[in-house]
């Protein structure tokens, strides 16, 4: 009965010029509403091409502007490696290929993504400072190192994140054996503490220890004659030194439930079980851990030159 007497009141042609004009007026508050986000989401005409060319330039061509120590430094890593990661996430994957986009503009290259990438992780800067130089958007520059980091974990996890195969062992054997003169080492083992940046104020007193006088997060790490770090550990809150990090660590752990190698071999006499680490005089006197500290003797100094 009440829809009746609504249609009723509508039905004449008063209200419906009324209606119009309600009508006329909502299109054009639209309308305007319209422009307004139109004005304040304008497209910046980037020259990704002239960036990309900039930066083949200034560190890719055979007469580059910056040599290799100064990529090296800014990227942190060589450019062989840089090429190497860039290349096979072009291969693999849709995102980093350089396609045109809907307007036929030709998008950003695969080293132009992964530069940005790079420079973001090593230096923590915000994304819209990449704009400048690369010509980056934010909300590209965030596409960027989301798929950066998924799809490097997804390409060489199976290669290098990851514990070393027996394979891998008796490699690292062989190498440290020929080149140092240690039988049965799997690497060097040593601590070290990163600069955080970003660390929030709550947790600033948790992660600052004295001598370092700034937020760091300590990170324990094995790395073999070639540089291949396959343990790292790091995250532990509180000021800890290497011996604290090691009791937290889950290096031990196929020792501690009986599941590591038993590889006996003798030195100077003595047998000894396990395989086992170079690193500094701070740790325990452990079988597995081979420590050097200050030389003082003439065997010693041989021993730490050695090392």
């Amino acid at each position: 009965m009440e829809d009746l007497e609504v249609l009723k009141f509508f039905d004449s042609d008063d209200d419906g010029e009324f209606i119009s004009t309600f009508f006329n007026v909502m299109q054009h508050i639209h309308d305007k509403e319209s422009s307004n986000v139109a004005r304040t989401r304008a497209v910046i005409n980037r020259d990704l091409r002239a960036a990309h060319d900039l930066l083949v330039r200034d560190y890719f061509t055979d007469n580059c502007l910056y040599n290799e120590n100064a990529f090296e430094r800014r990227f942190r890593l060589n450019k062989t490696i840089f090429l190497r990661i860039s290349n096979a996430l072009e291969a693999r994957y849709n995102f980093f290929k350089q396609k045109p986009d809907p307007r036929g503009r030709m998008s950003f290259s695969n080293i132009q993504k992964c530069a940005v990438t790079l420079r973001y992780l090593g230096y923590g800067i915000a994304f819209d400072a990449s704009d400048e130089y690369f010509k980056v958007s934010e909300r590209t520059s965030i596409d960027c190192v989301d798929w950066f980091c998924a799809c490097v974990y997804e390409v060489f996890h199976q290669e290098y994140l990851r514990k070393p195969t027996p394979r891998d062992i008796e490699r690292l054997y062989s190498a440290h054996e020929e080149r140092h003169g240690f039988p049965v080492m799997l690497g060097s083992l040593d601590c070290m503490h990163v600069t955080w940046g970003k660390c929030s104020n709550a947790w600033c007193g948790q992660f600052t220890r004295v001598d370092i006088g700034e937020p760091s997060i300590i990170l324990e790490a094995v790395a073999s004659q070639d540089l291949w770090i396959w343990h790292s550990f790091f995250g532990v809150a509180r000021s800890n030194n290497d011996i604290n990090v090691l009791g937290q660590s889950p290096l031990f752990n196929n020792f501690w439930n009986g599941k590591a190698p038993d590889i006996t071999f003798t030195v100077n006499g003595h047998s000894y079980k396990y395989n086992y680490y170079l690193c500094d005089g701070i740790y325990p006197d452990y079988s597995t851990f081979m420590t050097y500290s200050v030389p003082r003797s003439e065997k010693e100094k041989l021993l730490t030159k050695r090392q």
